[in-house]
């Protein structure tokens, strides 16, 4: 699979960038955001997720692992696409949409064009269910910090922002979601 391009940009569409990578032109499907910052003539690097299915592939391209994270989180929800999780990824801040899940925010994600009120709460249902699977929003008030932690790698934070947002919350008293919706706030404040 392909993990990542990169390479000069040839062409940049509305809803495309065309990346020469070694002479050979990968066509990257991406958010407004990405494409605003891209250049023709100049180099550009890109994380991307291949989707290949039995009719058709494509390469659909992120600017942080953390975007591209929670593409492929959004992609696990039954009847979303890859381009609605394309819309809601490019819409809002990650920390944003999951600050929205973990708060049962439906607003934040039926203000995406193409996402009804059914289908954002079916992402916040099926999301949230992942979530505690993983053990992240269970856990009572003797949970450690170290629980804050994990739930924010989980959602695809680097080891150092996931310390750094628990350290900043760490007098926060409370149940587990309780800091971590703390954390994500602070990770939000902090971009």
């Amino acid at each position: 699979m392909i993990g990542s391009v990169r390479g000069l940009v040839v062409q940049v569409a509305q809803d495309y960038v065309l990346i020469e990578v070694g002479g050979i032109g990968y066509r990257v499907v991406a958010g407004p955001s990405l494409l605003s910052k891209l250049r023709m003539g100049r180099e550009a690097s890109v994380y991307t997720h291949h989707l290949v299915r039995e009719d058709q592939q494509a390469l659909f391209g992120f600017a942080t692992t953390e975007e591209l994270a929670f593409f492929e989180l959004l992609m696990t929800v039954s009847q979303v696409g890859p381009r609605l999780a394309l819309a809601i990824t490019a819409a809002h801040a990650v920390t944003k949409l999951q600050l929205a899940i973990v708060t049962d925010d439906v607003d934040v994600f039926t203000s995406v064009s193409g996402v009804g009120r059914k289908t954002a709460q079916r992402i916040i249902l099926e999301l949230k269910e992942k979530v505690h699977a993983a053990g992240i929003a269970a856990g009572g008030a003797g949970s450690t910090d170290s629980d804050v932690v994990a739930a924010l790698e989980s959602l695809g934070y680097s080891a150092t922002e996931a310390r750094r947002a628990a350290g900043a919350v760490a007098g926060t008293s409370g149940e587990l979601d309780v800091r971590i919706k703390a954390a994500l706030q602070e990770l939000a404040r902090s971009r």
